[in-house]
């Protein structure tokens, strides 16, 4: 019988390699009908279609048989008024063509048959690319980073744009596609906040040490003009050199809605916001939008969402925030990652493996000047076979035939728990030995990782699902020093994102651009 089945195999697999390779057939999307209107419609020549290179818009011409489809006027002046008013949205109107678009409207009643067709093809290819960038942005985060990790958006242009096309309700199309996020929404008022203000003509104010209450300084006389531009100082001022408690107040207020310790002191990182331009300001919110695009349209209904810039994580349940917490962030040089993943192990008494990045620039130059940096920090160096290495017999020319790992405990680097997720960055959420760190301004100091203020009391959190995680089963976990980890069971999203600039109560928010990302953003959206 055994040989049987192997002669079947054998037969089987040389009649495979005989036939001829059968092609995959290519399956397009089904195209909805478009219902035509009784205006002017004309036969468009394929050839008008194929100069766009589109295969979407080949397919959706299909749908009206090749025949102009935007004869309806109030249809048409629709689509122009949403191109034309893009830049409301973030977007630039002479990406869609708009000025070409409105040429061709202006003598609509005289074009030729053939130029009827170009205009509405032209119509349809624009108003297609600016539903794309509603929804999922101008630009694709895979092609302008390495360490972002989103989930491409997709988006069946053709099928939306028809079904609110034969339903007449193509301005409900435009804002059912855009992201249903508040932070979305609060950057769109952002934008509409700041047009309304004027042109700005204050001069740049040249750096100083530090200012404080009761100081006179020079440079005081053109801080004053930019608090009561930005709206932070109200009323008449008479401009003196003199740091006042009015001043003072007002400089507090600028500070907190751009997340500097509101202090009141008048330092660099001060200036430093201060000599943003209304226009700086617009470029960094339209960046901004286009990132919200990039990430899902709508949220779980549990979940983490980190900013990595504001430095701070926020729990989110069934549309109500229940716990806050302050965070650490990686350096420039070492920045944390975009990440969309779900939460999915809580770790205690973990133990930390040096990555190699940080043995490259750290532990390896460190171990070279005192061969008891690593037994120290309560390392133990392993060779290939699992055995201890003393450090003394640790071979500098070879570090990396070592692995590096310390042993749990409340100086351990990742703390007394971490928090686990999907990822391919090898990153994580977790407690940290330098516990005084998070009261500090500017907390970008990580290696990569996010590390989270209170974690305890965050473990509990999501793994007291049903009663069963008192404070003292978790002291006792800890005490043990024991590596325990447990699943956590209640579903969390985690979205570890990068925005600096929103809306709150009719005031523009702002954080520092720590990555310098926005900048950059913003001419390669406009390029």
């Amino acid at each position: 019988m055994k040989k049987f089945y192997s002669l079947v195999v054998i037969c089987l697999f040389v009649g495979c390699k005989k036939e001829s390779p059968k092609l995959t057939p290519i399956i397009k999307k089904t195209v909805p009908a478009i219902i035509l209107t009784d205006e002017r419609k004309v036969e468009i020549d394929t050839a008008i279609i194929g100069t766009y290179k589109s295969e979407t818009l080949k397919q959706f011409y299909i749908g009206s048989e090749n025949q102009t489809i935007w004869g309806n006027l109030k249809k048409r002046t629709f689509v122009l008024s949403q191109l034309e008013e893009s830049d409301k949205l973030g977007l630039e109107p002479e990406d869609y063509k708009i000025s070409q678009l409105k040429k061709f409207e202006s003598k609509i009643a005289s074009l030729s048959d053939k130029d009827l067709a170009s205009y509405d093809v032209l119509l349809t290819y624009n108003f297609e690319k600016y539903l794309n960038h509603l929804y999922k942005g101008k630009l694709d985060p895979k092609k302008l980073y390495t360490n972002w990790d989103l989930d491409e958006k997709e988006f069946d242009v053709n099928s939306v744009l028809i079904k609110g096309f034969n339903k007449n309700k193509l301005d409900s199309i435009v804002e059912n596609i855009q992201p249903k996020t508040q932070i979305y929404k609060e950057l769109l008022k952002a934008l509409e906040i700041i047009n309304t203000f004027p042109d700005d003509n204050v001069k740049t104010i040249e750096s100083v040490d530090k200012i404080v209450l009761n100081d006179t300084n020079p440079a005081l006389v053109n801080i004053k003009k930019r608090l009561l531009y930005w709206n932070d100082m109200s009323g008449k001022d008479s401009l003196t050199k003199i740091y006042d408690k009015k001043t003072f107040e007002s400089v507090k207020r600028f500070q907190e809605r751009h997340g500097l310790a509101s202090d009141g002191v008048i330092g660099a990182g001060t200036i430093r916001a201060l000599n943003h331009s209304k226009e700086d300001r617009k470029k960094q919110i339209i960046a901004n939008l286009e990132r919200w695009r990039w990430y899902p349209s709508e949220l779980a209904e549990n979940y983490f969402i980190i900013n990595i810039p504001d430095y701070s994580l926020n729990v989110v349940e069934s549309n109500d925030t229940t716990l806050v917490r302050n965070v650490v962030v990686g350096t420039s040089k070492r920045r944390t990652p975009i990440i969309t993943s779900y939460l999915k192990t809580v770790v205690f008494n973990p133990t930390w493996t040096v990555p190699p990045t940080i043995l490259k620039e750290d532990v390896v130059p460190a171990m070279k000047r005192n061969r008891n940096y690593l037994a120290n920090k309560n390392i133990t160096i392993y060779d290939t076979s699992g055995k201890v290495v003393s450090p003394m017999a640790w071979n500098e020319n070879k570090p990396n035939n070592y692995r590096y790992v310390q042993s749990p405990g409340y100086d351990n680097s990742l703390g007394l728990m971490k928090i686990l997720f999907p990822n391919h960055h090898s990153v994580y959420l977790h407690d940290t030995n330098h516990r005084g760190i998070f009261g500090r301004n500017n907390r970008s100091m990580s290696s990569g990782c996010v590390r989270v203020e209170n974690p305890l009391e965050l473990a509990q959190h999501i793994l007291d699902v049903d009663g069963n995680w008192p404070q003292d089963r978790i002291d006792t976990i800890i005490a043990s020093k024991t590596t325990m980890s447990f699943k956590i069971t209640k579903k969390y999203a985690l979205y570890q994102w990068y925005w600096t600039a929103w809306s709150k109560k009719n005031q523009l928010i702002f954080r520092a651009d720590i990555y310098d990302l926005d900048s950059d953003l913003y001419a390669k959206l406009r390029n």
